[in-house]
Order: C-alpha cells, then structure tokens, then sequence
C-alpha cells in the first residue's frame, strides 16, 4: 500500500486534470472576455452623449496635433497655439456651412420630385410588383387580415426634426470644441502624466513608445487622408461638372466628407448621385453617369494613390475595416465612421508593442549563439529566432 501510494504521489499533476476540466477551464476564460467585450460595448452606448464627442476630439486632436507643434517652435504658448488650431476650425466649417446651406435645402426640397421620377423608373418592373402583391393577399388570407396596409404620416418634416435636434447637435458639437482645445493645449502634460503611472524605466520606455507610434500612425494616416478625399471631392466636382449636373461643387464636397467614412461613404455617395441624376437626366443610363465617374474616382484614390502615400505600414486588412466601420455606426452613429480607423490604428499600435513581431537574429550573433547551443546540446537547431523587444 505504501508503495502504490508513492506512485500516485509521482503522477504529474497536468495528468490529473482530464480533458474535459482544461475545457471548462478554456470555456470559462473565453466567456469571461465576451463578457467584458459586451460590457464594454454597452458602456460605450450608454455613454453616446459624451463618449462620441470627446473621441472625435481626440481623433481630430491627434490629426492636427503637428500642426500645433509647427506653432509651439516659434515660441507661443500650447495654450494660444491650441485656441488658433480651434479657431481656424471653426472658421473653415461656419464657411462650409454658409457656403453650402442654401444648396442642400433647396436640394431637399426636391426630394418629393425625386421619388416620384424614381417611382416612375419602377413602374416598368411591373411583373414584380405584381408578384410582390400576390404574396402580401396570401399573407392577409393566412393571417386572416383583410384590412388595407396603411402607413400613417404624422405632422411635421425636416424642419420640425432639425429644431428638436438643435439643442443636442449643439451641446454636441460645444462638447467636440472644448475636448479638441483642451487635448491640443494639455497634450504634453497628458504624455507626461501617463508616463508617470508606469512603475518601471523599461515600462516607461514601453510606453513612451506606444504614445508616438499612435500619434505619428494616426496623424499621418488622418492627414493623408485628407489630403486624398480633398483630391477626390475635387475630381468629383470636376466631373459632375463635365456631365452637366446642377451645383457639383455641394457633390464634390459630400464626396471628401463621407471618403473618410470607409465603405458606408461610398455606399451613401452612390445612393445620393443616382437620385441626383435621377432628378436632372431623363433616361437611366444618362442617371447613372455621375454614379460611374464617382466610381472611378474613388477606385483610383482607395487602391492605387493611398497605399503608395501611406505605405504598407498602415495598410489594415479591408475586412477589419468594414466590421470596425460597421461596429462603430452602430455604437454611435455617423462619428462613429469618423473614429473606426484611427481606432484600429491605435489598437495595432498597441498589439504591436505588447506582443512585439519576431526578427531573424544578425549573422554573427547566430554564429556565437550557434556555437554555444553546439557545446550545451547538440541536438538544438541553430537558426534560432528571438524576440525583438
């Protein structure tokens, strides 16, 4: 007996944790991270009124950050520097405003126009529409409802949902002005104040690290951006101006603002130039005119122009892009298209620095390293790669 209890004492401990309790174990951990993925998704819903503002500020903080610092080396101080970079924002978007309100409204005021030469173009689908009622009196005999579907139009329009929205989008956007001032006048001691939680010099360092790769990958990928949408709001203008169409600069304009918007943008861009030539051409071809040189435009500047500006270094996998694009339109509406790549960029600046890539270790250093594993085990392979740290 003594002596098989001394064998049961020798078994290893992995060997008593059967297969079935490691995948409770692994069951339980990757709950454990939906879960906190859920909470955190929820919070950031929940907190929509603050959140999305404060983080297009830091986004739009972090794009024109090196053109404070351009300020802050001819000796002014961050704070007056950073009261310049909001003022020259603010200026550039009141001109916007007045520059293309009175196009836009009259525009929306020939949205009734629009559907109905719209309605026109279905009524020669006739035979789906038939179709399409055929199963709707099915569905009424199934359901035993004979009653006519009706949709109910209540007061109101446009205008009534603008005034009910103005008190919102303007603590909104008082909100996005006082988080980017105070972000570009305090981004120093924002640095320093991180820097000074970490325990360690090594972390320090680490970290230190982090913060200027995101600055430099955000600000570059955000201003060269910009520079390319303004390309293609330019190109836009100037083809929808070839073809004819009434006020291409509000087009062209539409088209750099919802560029940076990956995806949704362009989806959005095409729905409104159909209705645009829905509205000024006749026939369906000529309608889909100004859809096709958008394409073309924004074809050349998504895959040929932006990846030789940026590099492949901010190059992000197009299928991560589309579902960050997605996840944050739904958690906070259209700032959320603004804010879903810069967000990647810094989550990969992040999971770069923790989980650092690999690198094949220089030649004579291999040689060295060779030699010794040679001496110490034979058996060892000697093109070892370490981690870069």
């Amino acid at each position: 007996m003594a002596r098989l209890s001394t064998q049961a004492r020798a078994i290893p401990a992995s060997m008593n944790t059967t297969q079935f309790e490691r995948t409770i174990m692994l069951t339980s951990r990757i709950a454990m991270i939906l879960g906190g993925l859920v909470a955190v998704a929820v919070a950031l819903f929940l907190g929509k009124a603050i959140m999305a503002p404060l983080a297009l500020a830091l986004v739009a903080g972090l794009m024109f950050g090196p053109v404070a610092d351009q300020i802050d080396r001819r000796g002014v101080p961050p704070a007056l520097s950073a009261g310049v970079v909001v003022l020259v924002f603010v200026a550039l978007l009141s001109l916007a405003v007045f520059l293309f309100a009175a196009p836009m409204s009259e525009w929306v005021q020939r949205g009734p126009m629009i559907w109905d030469r719209l309605r026109g173009q279905l009524l020669g689908l006739r035979q789906p529409l038939e179709t399409l009622g055929a199963i709707q009196d099915q569905l009424k005999t199934l359901t035993g409802n004979d009653a006519a579907m009706t949709v109910e139009v209540k007061d109101g329009g446009p205008v009534t949902d603008m005034a009910l929205m103005a008190p919102s989008l303007l603590a909104d956007g008082l909100l996005f002005l006082a988080g980017l001032y105070f972000f570009l006048a305090t981004r120093h001691n924002l640095r320093i104040s991180v820097l000074s939680l970490c325990y360690s010099r090594r972390t320090r360092w680490r970290a230190a690290h982090v913060l200027r790769d995101i600055e430099l990958k955000v600000s570059k990928f955000l201003l060269s951006a910009a520079a390319i949408n303004a390309g293609v709001g330019v190109c836009t203008t100037a083809a929808l101006f070839a073809l004819g169409v009434p006020t291409p600069w509000l087009w062209g304009a539409l088209a750099a603002a919802m560029n940076f918007i990956p995806y949704i943008g362009q989806a959005v861009m095409f729905v409104v130039l159909f209705a645009v030539g829905l509205a000024t051409e006749s026939s369906m071809l000529a309608a889909l005119l100004p859809v096709a040189a958008y394409a073309v435009i924004n074809l050349t500047a998504d895959q040929v122009i932006f990846p030789h500006l940026v590099g492949k270094a901010l190059t992000l996998n197009p299928f991560i892009i589309f579902v960050a694009t997605a996840f944050w339109i739904w958690i906070w509406g259209p700032i959320g298209g603004f804010v879903a790549v810069p967000s990647l960029l810094v989550l990969q600046s992040i999971i770069l620095h923790v989980f650092p890539a690999t690198a094949t270790v220089p030649e004579r250093a291999r040689r060295r390293e060779a030699q010794r594993d040679l001496t110490s085990a034979p058996t060892e392979s000697s093109g070892r790669r370490i981690a870069v740290t």
